[in-house]
């Protein structure tokens, strides 16, 4: 094993929603401002968070999952990230949560990145509702997994001076070795807009240099960063080479790229690109077509129901993506990506628009179902994604329906647990799409 220069940290929390993101936000820019090279990870197939956390730091957020996920994969990615001065990392629901997954199997959570890299946990609590309590929540994180080291805490939504105390009371006789590195108070302007797959995209966000500047000046003030700083440990990494987590869907590939379409994993188009593919981008939003001379289109996931009418109207991009198709260019749709390859799409307020039909699918937001997990898949035809029989591990979340869908069907799938699920996708010629988002091969 070889030692890399960044050195990491962890920024966990008990539950969701505890303020983990913005103390990795603030922390990531404040150490920016120091001069000290960041880098940013994610536990987690999230698109969203870490979209803030690479505007915080100035680069690309590298996600981090142990579930879907190779160990070569996590590993170059670990020593990638290495390359910087400090990591930060900002893990995924509760620090113990994860898939449902048999006993002895991955789960994807923050813990096992944290046992995997080494790197300290430092704990945000949210205690708007708890004073003394958050002690013995405290104690049980602490002694819950021998190798997960929670190395100090941080409280969030402190009302005051004497929640304050009565915090620091009982951690101190509950944990009189655990550090409390800072107590962020109740204050509105640290919170981030939200909807219904979490929080509003970083490019949609309204000011959001002012709002990564409140967050860096809050940590500045009320959390101890020269502790922090000094917590962090090296990252121990071999020197591995992965592959590409999914092959090139050609040698020219156009992606799509604005508020629509906004869900690609940075990891998967630097793969296409290190494979030798050459990368092209396009805003189907401004009505912006693939290029003449694409071999393949990728349309990733986002958010197309909240601008249906936009593209149901965008003549040149829809048909710039038919004559792609129609000439035999390989084109592959992600979840959202997938809906508007379909026939039609049906937006909250039950309206229907014309989409590119070019899959048999119809798609309602309207009719709303929430379908989330890890999912294994396996391609049911051969693909420029691979053989039949080739599997990835993916991920599903999204509320849209099928109303209506036929063709070949694109996956096998199974859930977490390997328990089959009904077949998914579709695929029509050169094209194909499906709800997953494809993260890496197996």
């Amino acid at each position: 094993m070889t030692t890399g220069e960044g050195r990491g940290l962890i920024i966990a929390a008990p539950a969701t929603g505890s303020g983990k993101t913005v103390v990795a936000m603030g922390l990531l820019r404040a150490l920016a401002d120091r001069g000290i090279a960041v880098a940013a990870a994610k536990v987690g197939p999230d698109y969203i968070d870490p979209q803030f956390l690479a505007a915080a730091s100035g680069r690309a957020c590298t996600n981090l999952d142990s579930w879907a996920m190779r160990t070569i994969t996590l590993v170059e990615r670990i020593q990638t990230l290495a390359k910087a001065q400090m990591i930060v990392c900002e893990g995924v629901m509760g620090l113990f949560d994860g898939a449902p997954v048999p006993p002895g199997q991955t789960c994807g959570s923050t813990a096992e990145i944290a046992a995997l890299t080494r790197w300290p946990v430092v704990l945000v609590v949210d205690a708007a509702r708890q004073a003394g309590s958050a002690a013995a929540l405290l104690r049980g994180f602490v002694t819950h997994r021998a190798d997960v080291k929670i190395a100090a805490a941080v409280f969030n939504r402190v009302g005051g001076d004497l929640h304050r105390a009565a915090i620091e009371e009982a951690c101190a006789a509950a944990l009189p070795d655990l550090p409390i590195l800072g107590w962020l108070p109740r204050d509105p302007a640290l919170a981030l807009p939200e909807r219904h797959l979490g929080l509003v995209q970083a490019r949609e966000t309204d000011n959001i240099e002012a709002r990564i500047g409140a967050m860096a000046r809050a940590v500045e003030t009320h959390l101890d960063i020269d502790a922090l700083i000094a917590l962090a440990r090296p990252t121990r990494t071999g020197t591995v080479e992965a592959g590409p987590p999914l092959p090139p869907l050609g040698s020219r590939i156009a992606v799509a790229r604005d508020d629509a379409f906004a869900f690609a994993y940075p990891e998967v188009l630097k793969g296409w690109r290190r494979a030798g593919a050459e990368l092209s981008f396009f805003a189907p939003l401004a009505d912006e077509a693939p290029r003449d001379d694409a071999d393949a289109v990728y349309l990733p996931g986002g958010y197309p129901e909240l601008h249906a009418a936009r593209l149901a109207f965008a003549a040149r991009f829809l048909a710039g993506l038919r004559a792609r198709a129609q000439e035999g260019a390989a084109v592959f749709g992600e979840c959202g990506g997938a809906m508007v390859l379909g026939e039609t799409l049906e937006d909250a307020a039950g309206v229907e628009h014309r989409m590119a039909a070019l899959l048999p699918l119809a798609t309602s937001f309207k009719t709303r179902k929430l379908h989330l997990g890890y999912r294994g898949c396996a391609l049911a035809l051969d693909t420029p994604l691979g053989k039949a029989g080739t599997r990835y591990r993916a991920h599903e979340f999204h509320y849209a329906t099928e109303t209506r869908a036929g063709g070949a069907r694109l996956f096998h799938v199974d859930d977490a647990r390997g328990r089959p699920l009904p077949p998914m996708g579709q695929a029509q010629g050169s094209v194909m799409g499906s709800f997953l988002h494809l993260i890496d091969a197996v």
